[in-house]
């Protein structure tokens, strides 16, 4: 009882933590407002900040809240489910096949609205969901060998992006901030497209947790525990695939929230996914929305794109966590 509730009083925290960074997201920018001005800017329609705030800086926040979340939950059932601590949307080339598949429709198909890109980017995830764990070895995959064709897949794929960018002039405009991950062209409708796609991944997640944590001791022990572990498995590639498609589909390839938050969080709750899905849902956003504002700060008058600030800050600090010995295995 009382572990439980230090992990109740943990995920407290970390909700504070995320509100607080909600409110930076809104509040820092190129112009800077205080909180009276973002309360004002978000309730009152006559102020001069409301424009601001409901057509720029709200459906940014929104968009890093259900991205990283998105990336969050689908990094800690993807190393769950392979028991793989180096799986990752962007490591095992997941995003990389929804990137592929949105700059084929936007250069070959003259696709280029969101509500297009989130089709061909869920088409992308799911394709290359299913051939990693198929090359991997299926049932029988081990880390090193799901390691080894993810990274295979994410060079070869990133590599045709390139090629198609480079070759098409107009494609290259279109998706060069999207390539590197970024939240600076979100925008009411961005967010209400990929929304359900999340949820409903979040809610396939959740709901698998219980099943993935009695998969985790093994196929025999979980079917004498009553659980199915071939709809497990489905149950997870689908949930992957929804998250990882919409979230790469509106901000693009944002690597290591994925594979980094969930090591933190395991830290503090353990292997049990009834615990770690909700912390990770909530602090992912936490860490890809500091590292927006962040971005913001730093690249005055312009930005840096937040897909740039999570992969210099999250490789140095990865090695420092796999150097201290803290990335348990899942």
């Amino acid at each position: 009882m009382r572990r439980r509730a230090a992990r109740a009083a943990g995920l407290l925290g970390a909700v504070a933590l995320l509100g607080v960074i909600l409110l930076l997201s809104i509040a820092v920018g190129a112009k800077s407002l205080p909180l009276t001005d973002v309360w004002s800017g978000l309730l009152d329609r006559d102020a001069t900040e409301y424009a601001v705030v409901h057509r720029m800086r709200l459906p940014r926040t929104l968009l890093g809240l259900l991205a990283g979340t998105a990336l969050g939950v689908a990094g800690a059932v993807m190393q769950a489910l392979t028991r793989n601590p180096l799986a990752d949307p962007g490591l095992l080339g997941i995003n990389a096949g929804a990137s592929a598949a949105v700059a084929t429709a936007a250069a070959f198909l003259g696709v280029t609205a969101i509500g297009g890109y989130v089709w061909f980017a869920l088409l992308g995830a799911a394709v290359v969901t299913a051939l990693v764990y198929a090359v991997g070895g299926g049932r029988g995959a081990t880390p090193a060998r799901l390691a080894l064709a993810g990274a295979a897949l994410n060079a070869t794929l990133y590599s045709y992006v390139s090629a198609v960018m480079l070759l098409d002039a107009a494609s290259l405009d279109r998706l060069r901030f999207w390539t590197v991950g970024s939240l600076a062209s979100a925008d009411a409708a961005t967010v209400t497209r990929v929304a359900p796609f999340i949820l409903a991944g979040l809610l396939v997640a959740l709901a698998a947790a219980r099943p993935l944590n009695a998969l985790a001791l093994g196929d025999d022990t979980a079917r004498a525990l009553g659980a199915r572990p071939a709809l497990i498995r489905a149950a997870v590639i689908v949930a992957v695939t929804l998250l990882c498609g919409a979230a790469t589909a509106a901000c693009g390839p944002i690597v290591f929230v994925g594979l980094l938050v969930p090591h933190l969080v395991r830290a503090l709750t353990g292997p049990d996914l009834r615990w770690l899905l909700p912390y990770c849902a909530v602090l992912a956003p936490a860490l890809l929305l500091g590292a927006d504002v962040l971005g913001r700060v730093l690249g005055r008058p312009g930005e840096l794109q937040v897909g740039m600030v999570t992969a210099v800050l999250g490789g140095p600090l990865f090695l420092w966590l796999v150097s201290r010995s803290r990335v348990a295995h899942p």
